[in-house]
């Protein structure tokens, strides 16, 4: 180094020129024990810059004065405007490209160069640039939601719900309601079902004006088209009702019907008169026990449908005025028997339906009737509330009293109704009525034909409820 300076200064003559070293402020302060020349850091012109000086970053260090000798720290020479390599803490943005021409200010003493040296680069930003780093730094200032899924639940919960409105229901017309309730009556009452409507319809006008007859026993023609009218659908559609021998009932005069009963609850006399009523158009007037005419309401019905007291007297009065007259000989012994015992068939009593039928000189036509037994099945039975409310028995079936009102509704059997051949009484006299072995014979003779008769009929039907 040393030979260096001497060959600089003696042999030129001129100190400094030629050698940014070499000058007197350098040699100073190397003397004075400052920073290590410059020029090993960075060149001194910038057009004879390396390629290489353009990737590494030209640090610039300020000049540190001399605390010793004031008179050496004198402001530095002005120095040639060096290019600022990229990367740099004052060199400009990629995007201003005015802004790599402008030369940065080498001294860091003067802010006034710097802040004019940053409204140059803000100038220089085109706006659109300006609104995309606004964007990126509210994006990236903005908490990530789904990283932070406590974050996320927060929000929903503070969040109200939008109500969902419900689609709008078309209006019904009042041309839907009619054929409605016109296909709701069609399958109720059946194919015939306008003339039944206006039947039900008729009968009740009359009934309201008071235009309506009785006879002797209170039959009310229009209760009892009324009760048919409504006990048809059941009979049809749920009990799907098959009936035989229907050309056994004479068309005309008197004759006695006798049937087993059975059911639990006495639905077979309503099917009966029915068919009868339906396939004859003759009424049937059944002879009841007076239990059912002691109840409120149904011994009214009964009253008005046609039936009587099951006594000798009323019975023959009926048939000696050419009555068609019906008697189920079991009773309540029948009816309320146990289902274990179904169309086993009780006594028939002392043949009182045999004398007046004796006495009046009129057939008796057997009726067999299967499909009552399994409607409500009798599983057991209240002895003791039943003789406190002075009724024959209260029934206990798989679906009552266990399921209240529901256990009322029927099980939907298949119902056959046979009437057979009638037994001839006339070939007696009438005062053979008198007379118990006969009685009792003939009454056996209609007994054993209706329990054969249902033990066929059980074969053919096969599965009740198929």
């Amino acid at each position: 180094m040393v030979n260096d300076d001497l060959r600089s200064i003696g042999h030129t003559g001129a100190a400094g020129r030629g050698s940014k070293a070499a000058s007197p402020s350098s040699a100073a302060r190397s003397l004075a024990g400052g920073t290590k020349p410059a020029a090993k850091k960075a060149p001194a012109k910038a057009a004879a810059a390396k390629p290489a000086a353009k990737k590494a970053p030209a640090k610039k260090a300020p000049a540190k004065p001399a605390a010793t000798k004031p008179a050496v720290t004198k402001t530095p020479a002005k120095k040639a405007p060096a290019k600022v390599a990229p990367g740099s803490a004052e060199a400009p943005k990629p995007a201003a490209q005015a802004a790599k021409k402008a030369p940065a200010k080498a001294s860091a003493a003067k802010p006034a160069a710097k802040s004019a040296g940053r409204r140059a680069h803000l100038r220089a930003v085109p706006d659109q640039e300006a609104a995309r780093a606004t964007e990126a730094t509210n994006t990236a200032s903005e908490p990530n939601e789904a990283a932070d899924p406590t974050k996320a639940a927060a929000k929903q919960s503070t969040e109200k719900p939008k109500k969902t409105e419900a689609p709008e229901q078309p209006a019904l017309a009042l041309d839907d309601i009619v054929k409605a309730v016109l296909e709701g009556a069609q399958r109720v009452l059946g194919a015939d079902w306008e003339r039944q409507l206006a039947t039900i319809v008729a009968s009740v006008r009359r009934r309201m004006s008071g235009n309506y007859e009785i006879d002797e026993f209170g039959l009310d023609t229009e209760v009892l088209e009324i009760l048919n009218a409504g006990v048809g659908p059941i009979a049809e559609k749920w009990f799907r009702l098959e009936v035989r021998g229907i050309e056994n009932i004479p068309a005309e005069g008197g004759a006695l019907l006798v049937a087993n009963h059975s059911g639990t609850v006495p639905v077979d006399g309503l099917i009966t008169g029915y068919a009868v009523n339906k396939y004859t158009g003759r009424t049937m007037r059944a002879l009841g026990a007076d239990l059912v005419f002691k109840l409120p309401v149904v011994g009214e019905i009964a009253r008005k449908s046609g039936a009587t007291l099951a006594c000798a007297q009323d019975a023959e009065r009926l048939l000696t005025t050419g009555e068609l007259a019906a008697v189920w000989p079991e009773g309540f012994k029948g009816v309320g028997k146990p289902f274990s015992e179904r169309y086993k068939l009780q006594r028939f009593g002392r043949g009182g339906f045999v004398s007046a039928a004796m006495r009046a000189q009129v057939p008796i036509i057997p009726v067999s009737i299967v499909g009552a037994e399994e409607i409500y099945p009798l599983v057991g039975n209240i002895p003791s509330l039943a003789r406190l409310l002075g009724i024959p028995y209260i029934p206990i079936t798989p679906f009552f009293p266990l399921l209240g009102p529901l256990g009322l509704i029927p099980l939907p059997s298949k119902w056959i109704i046979e009437f057979g051949e009638p037994i001839r009484t006339d070939a007696y006299a009438p005062e053979s009525a008198d007379d118990p072995m006969l009685l009792f014979n003939v009454t056996d003779q209609v007994r054993e034909n209706i329990q054969q008769t249902l033990y066929r009929l059980l074969g053919e039907r096969g599965n009740p409820f198929s």
